[in-house]
């Protein structure tokens, strides 16, 4: 009888083994298979989370099969300390696995709220926007223009700066001066410390720069300008031979002019080799650029054309009048001018003017360019009449 006993007791061990064994390997398949969840979601996780309170947001969501594996899971492969506080997009059809290891990971938020401040040539604004899951695109919420008179702050900002993972990025454009950068900089409440001194002219690069909310302002100024030495450095090292620039110093200034006289990428490096022939020809540069410079200083938008009397008054910066180059830049020039002053195009160019397009009619003679000119005016004058 006991051996009877003894029979059916191990029988029943074994298949209880394998019950066991089925369940654990049921649970490892669903912890590895594709998951429920049928569109991306952004999971919000708040500092001092646990993994518990994640799998129960993630089971509200859809995107569990079970709560409860997911927990054993993360448990298993000693993941469930190392939960992250932040915004995470979470894919469709995310398996547990992968769930685990994008909660887990750490490193920026990869969805939610990004507060965007975009710093040009005219103007600032601030730009609150949220990435749909769905679309994986990001949406404007609301935007407003910091410091500007009776501005109102939108509400949505308002919430957005009290959640710990809303994202700030500062985007820099070509061509704006230091003065408005430090002035559009010192409005925004997202950076601290003491404003520093006004940066050098063209010292700072133009470029995209994530920061975090409470960034010291002048810690950020720095980063920007370490940018434009590298920046510089670079294209320097690589520039074409027998230009008649003598140092960065100057390329800075010569590309600084050629971020001012044009927008379109395509055209600079030929609008850089007009300078460099007039340069090498000892002609005068004769860009209105550098005498609108001389005139506000870099401090806000002229508003308006020059006037004769501005083109024949001798300042440092009116090329109209002096020879070479000004003393300074006269904006924050970016990398592709840069590298324009420094590899311009290979052409007999001498003048250009506005061809009506939003680009520029190049010429190698005064008689050409002239034509270029009344063309231009014509241009002008059709558009005053409509």
């Amino acid at each position: 009888m006991w051996r009877s006993v003894a029979s059916n007791a191990l029988t029943l061990f074994i298949a209880l083994l394998v019950a066991v064994a089925g369940v654990i390997g049921w649970g490892k398949a669903q912890f590895s298979s594709p998951g429920p969840l049928a569109e991306a979601i952004c999971l919000r996780v708040q500092p001092g989370s646990n993994m518990r309170r994640v799998s129960e947001d993630l089971d509200a969501e859809g995107a569990l099969s079970s709560a409860a594996i997911f927990r054993i899971g993360v448990q298993y492969s000693d993941k469930a300390g190392l939960l992250k506080a932040g915004a995470f997009l979470v894919p469709a059809s995310a398996s547990m696995v992968e769930i685990s290891e994008i909660v887990t990971r750490g490193g920026a938020s990869s969805c939610g709220t990004e507060v965007v401040y975009r710093i040009g040539v005219s103007q600032a604004q601030m730009l609150v926007r949220e990435l749909d899951p769905a679309s994986q695109a990001y949406q404007t919420v609301a935007d407003f223009r910091p410091g500007a008179e009776g501005v109102v702050i939108p509400a949505e900002y308002v919430r957005v700066r009290g959640q710990s993972d809303t994202r700030y990025r500062i985007a820099l454009a070509e061509g704006a001066t230091s003065w408005q950068i430090l002035d559009a900089l010192k409005a925004v409440d997202f950076l601290e410390g003491e404003a520093p001194a006004l940066p050098a002219e063209g010292s700072l690069a133009p470029d995209s720069y994530e920061v975090r909310a409470g960034s010291d302002l002048g810690a950020v100024i720095e980063r920007m300008q370490q940018a434009q030495v590298g920046r510089l450095a670079e294209a320097w090292e690589a520039r074409a031979k027998d230009l008649p620039l003598k140092s960065p110093e100057e390329a800075l200034i010569l590309a600084s002019i050629i971020e001012k006289e044009t927008g379109v990428r395509s055209e600079r490096a030929q609008v850089a080799s007009v300078f460099i022939n007039r340069l090498n020809r000892g002609m005068r540069l004769q860009t209105d650029p550098t005498v609108i410079y001389g005139v506000t200083n870099g401090i806000g938008v002229l508003g308006r054309g020059l006037r004769q009397s501005e083109l024949r008054r001798k300042t440092p910066f009116n090329t109209y009048v002096i020879d070479g180059l000004p003393p300074t830049p006269i904006a924050n020039p970016g990398v592709a001018a840069i590298q324009a002053a420094l590899n311009p195009a290979s052409t007999d160019y001498l003048f250009f003017v506005a061809d009506g397009s939003g680009g520029h009619a190049f010429a190698v003679t005064l008689r050409e360019h002239n034509r270029n000119v009344a063309n231009w005016r014509k241009i002008e004058a059709g558009r005053a009449n409509q």
